[in-house]
């Protein structure tokens, strides 16, 4: 006799999307299989509080968040950087270590963790035809939340849960590479920078493993990394923006834009020698 049975799987932050699958139980199981796989990364990423649209930037470092470049000049090269507040931060002075070379653009937002990447890429894409993209997904994937704590975010690393673990970060991760390759664009992995001690949300060294996954990633692809973490791991906590903050303070960001803007201009030279038309 024909069955129905009710499939939920998540669509967003903010919703469901339910399935209803109608037929015999062998005809049924092959549809549900591949609904769960289809969604399976999902599942596991959306937990907790992991997925908000309110991921957290500094005051300070808003400003980093605007759009587009004051100016565009359509004779130069289109970069766009991908990633959360610790690119915010350094977005200005990438764009001004980049003038006159090429129109540096950013999402006006924070890209969050690669939950939130999968269900916004193609907003962040645009129509605009990218020459570079440099991208960054980990800091809000390790991080682990608890909805009835008191800090920034819920951040809780003792009693929270994970805001995407490391299979669902590859699925992830993966899955956007992809996407970002379809541009054509010469693609630049920034490595997640480091997770300082007495972090509240965050375990020390997860930032590594996450960078681990990261780099299998990006070593199948063939896609250079910027390796942050290393650059702010030599800060020594010197430009922390305060005990425990992963973020950092103006001298920080300028240092990390330094990596940025030297990755991005080796990109931009590689692409140029080996496509001449553009």
């Amino acid at each position: 006799a024909p069955l129905a049975t009710l499939h939920l799987a998540p669509r967003s932050r903010l919703g469901y999307r339910y399935w209803l699958v109608v037929g015999t139980a062998a005809t049924m199981a092959p549809r549900l299989d591949a609904l769960i796989a289809k969604y399976a990364d999902e599942r596991v990423g959306l937990v907790g509080a992991a997925n908000r649209e309110d991921f957290f930037t500094p005051a300070r470092d808003k400003k980093g968040m605007r759009a587009e470049p004051d100016t565009i000049d359509e004779s130069l090269p289109n970069v766009l950087i991908l990633g959360d507040s610790i690119s915010i931060a350094y977005t200005i002075p990438v764009r001004k270590g980049l003038a006159g070379k090429a129109n540096v653009f950013r999402p006006k937002a924070n890209c969050g963790s690669t939950v939130a990447g999968r269900e916004h890429l193609e907003q962040w894409l645009g129509t605009r035809k990218w020459d570079v993209i440099h991208f960054n997904w980990g800091l809000h994937d390790l991080c682990y939340r608890h909805p009835d704590a008191k800090t920034q975010g819920n951040r809780d690393k003792v009693k929270g849960t994970q805001s995407v673990p490391p299979e669902a970060y590859e699925r992830n991760l993966e899955a956007l590479v992809k996407r970002l390759e379809a541009t054509g664009a010469a693609l630049v992995w920034a490595s997640t920078t480091i997770v300082p001690e007495g972090e509240v949300g965050r375990h020390v060294g997860d930032d590594v493993k996450y960078n681990e996954i990261a780099a299998r990633i990006m070593a199948r692809h063939g896609i250079p990394t910027d390796d942050l973490h290393a650059v702010s791991k030599s800060f020594e906590g010197k430009h922390s923006s305060g005990p425990g903050d992963v973020h950092f303070n103006a001298e920080g960001s300028r240092k990390l834009a330094d990596s940025v803007v030297a990755s991005i201009e080796a990109a931009l030279e590689k692409r140029v020698a080996t496509n001449p038309a553009n």
